[in-house]
């Protein structure tokens, strides 16, 4: 039996509503910047460690930092299929020298960016012989995994305001300018290794990575 519900004058389907919730796999609500990025793990002389990117020069955005492999998802594409495709493009490694491992837990800024985070492997290719886009990166370089168990990253915090502006209608809302807003903070990380600095979003996702290891039980060899 279809029962019919009269909202506003349209009639729903309330079977064909169940049916689509079923099936719906929710998502954040007002996001439409949506990145991917992933950690790639490779063995030297058989311990394994990360391999970072240090961003060209001439970006844009974010010059000179350190980051991993990763970019912008377009349209069509998966957040995984744009993380490996990603990380082929700035590494200029094939695919059959990526393998893929798994996902961590994704990231959502104060700025409204969402980000899906993918561990990998390399294989089959020395650090030697992987050259990068240097349209995108200016060098490559590895941290050891273990440094990352063994020293938590330095947090630190900044306070998020908000900025009053002439055009909000302040009048359609309860004491108009006077109204109470909630405040918070937002945490930034950094891991220093040696001569780098490792900060913000990377470090954010290598401490989540350190932490699912230490749930495994099985370092400091994986």
């Amino acid at each position: 039996m279809i029962i019919y519900y009269d909202i506003g004058g349209i009639f729903l389907d309330i079977n064909k509503l169940i049916n689509k919730l079923k099936t719906k796999i929710p998502e954040p609500m007002g996001i439409h910047n949506k990145y991917s990025t992933l950690i790639p793990l490779i063995e030297i002389d058989g311990n394994w460690e990360i391999l970072f990117e240090s961003r060209a020069k001439t970006l844009r955005k974010q010059p000179g930092e350190i980051s991993l492999p990763g970019g912008r998802v377009e349209d069509g594409e998966s957040f995984k299929e744009a993380a490996i495709r990603e990380t082929l493009e700035e590494l200029r490694i094939s695919k059959e020298h990526l393998n893929y491992i798994g996902e961590l837990n994704y990231l959502i800024s104060y700025a409204n960016i969402l980000i899906h985070c993918f561990v990998g492997k390399i294989n089959g290719i020395t650090l030697d012989k992987i050259h990068p886009n240097p349209d995108e990166v200016d060098h490559l370089f590895t941290v050891p995994l273990n440094f990352f168990i063994e020293n938590p990253p330095k947090k630190y915090y900044l306070d998020l305001k908000l900025v009053e502006n002439n055009n909000f209608p302040y009048n359609l809302i309860p004491n108009g300018r006077e109204y109470k807003w909630s405040t918070g903070s937002h945490s930034i990380l950094f891991y220093k290794y040696e001569d780098k600095i490792i900060w913000g979003y990377t470090a954010k996702i290598m401490e989540d990575f350190v932490k699912i290891l230490e749930n495994l039980e099985i370092y400091p060899s994986l």
